[in-house]
């Protein structure tokens, strides 16, 4: 009897010191900090927001009814699929300061962050820039070799940043610790702005949007906040702040910013609303039959193209982080395909490598030797 006793409070005891050390970690500023006060009741007043949580405008699953979190775990760890580039990807260095303001252009710099300059404006879309995409660098998915050629420090001011939503491979800690100081304005779904300050950034500088929210943010810029089909969270709550896709206008160009999204019928819906763009910046990677809902295979990627309207698309969302079990270049393999089988207009630059709107697009394969 004395011994179950001892074994019972050892179990006690080590339930409750690891319970001491994951709330410890989870104290960690990178995590971020739910909304709270009149953030909440903002969110609250959302016709997105039910039940406790925000809801997709479509039925969404986070796995399909055949997976489970057990098997997903297991084929990650044990797929012999090559998931990384066996060498250093090819990349440009552009001098970030000396563009011309001219020329619209946009410049990938691997995943989904990307930077915009237009009119003089300077605006930089999902800024990650450390080396794993996770809330602490010494685990997680580690970038690609060769991805890490730019960093925050390379940018000239920054007019506007744009986060879609707060997974971690699109909203950095370390990296709006070191954009927020030269940063005039952030613009985020609703909620986000609670991780912002968290982090020091200023109430002032940061703009929240519900779906089909706009507004001149600045002089000549016009932000709208669409649907996306996707889910939130940095910890172990989730869809308690939202996610976003945003059509960005200034000086006559239209500009679709995707985020993260599953195929659904908002990307038409957005077209005939906000269409045409003359470029959409579309995810293309971390798709699996098993998550079919909130990410979307490459070929549902040139179908939302066409729903939007978009003269062009670049595909992102793929070429830094392995977030899913398929090849690390099938995405653009598949997109590239049916996108020349069907018509479809894609432009595909080298990471750093900048594109200027009207003018012939990058479409080369750099991609294949690698």
């Amino acid at each position: 009897m004395k011994f179950f006793r001892k074994l019972f409070i050892l179990l006690i005891v080590t339930i409750a010191a690891l319970a001491v050390i994951i709330y410890l970690f989870m104290l960690q500023p990178s995590f971020g900090k739910l909304p709270a006060g009149e953030r909440q009741k903002r969110i609250e007043r959302s016709q997105h927001f039910k039940n406790g949580s925000f809801q997709n405008v479509e039925t969404t699953r986070l796995l399909a009814d055949n997976a489970s979190y057990f098997t997903m775990v297991t084929k990650f760890f044990s797929t012999d699929t090559i998931r990384e580039p066996a060498d250093e990807l090819p990349t440009i260095k552009t001098d970030l300061n000396n563009i011309d303001d001219h020329k619209p252009t946009i410049i990938w710099f691997g995943h989904s962050t990307y930077f915009i300059s237009i009119g003089g404006k300077k605006i930089l879309v999902d800024p990650v820039f450390s080396e794993r995409a996770s809330p602490v660098q010494y685990a997680g998915s580690k970038s690609y070799p060769g991805t890490m050629i730019y960093k925050p420090e390379d940018f000239p001011p920054l007019d506007l940043v744009i986060i879609s939503h707060d997974h971690y491979d699109h909203l950095d800690y370390n990296s709006v610790l070191k954009l927020k100081e030269k940063t005039k304005l952030f613009c985020v779904p609703l909620g986000i702005g609670e991780h912002l300050t968290r982090w020091d950034v200023d109430a002032k500088n940061i703009r929240e949007f519900d779906w089909w929210e706009g507004d001149t943010v600045l002089p000549e810029v016009q932000l709208t906040a669409t649907p996306a089909r996707h889910f939130s969270g940095r910890g172990f709550s989730r869809n308690k702040t939202l996610w976003a896709s945003f059509v960005l206008k200034l000086y006559g160009y239209s500009i679709f910013i995707g985020g993260d999204s599953g195929y659904d019928g908002s990307f038409k819906a957005i077209g005939e609303k906000h269409g045409p763009f003359d470029v959409a910046m579309l995810e293309c990677g971390q798709y699996d039959l098993q998550w079919p809902d909130i990410h979307m295979m490459p070929e549902e990627t040139v179908q939302a193209s066409i729903d939007l309207q978009a003269k062009a698309f670049l595909p992102v969302h793929w070429a830094k982080f392995t977030l899913a079990l398929h090849p690390w270049k099938e995405p653009i393999e598949r997109a590239v395909k049916h996108a020349n089988a069907i018509n479809v207009r894609i432009t595909t630059p080298l990471i750093g490598q900048p594109f200027v709107l009207n003018e012939p697009l990058p479409n080369t394969t750099w991609w294949e030797s690698r």
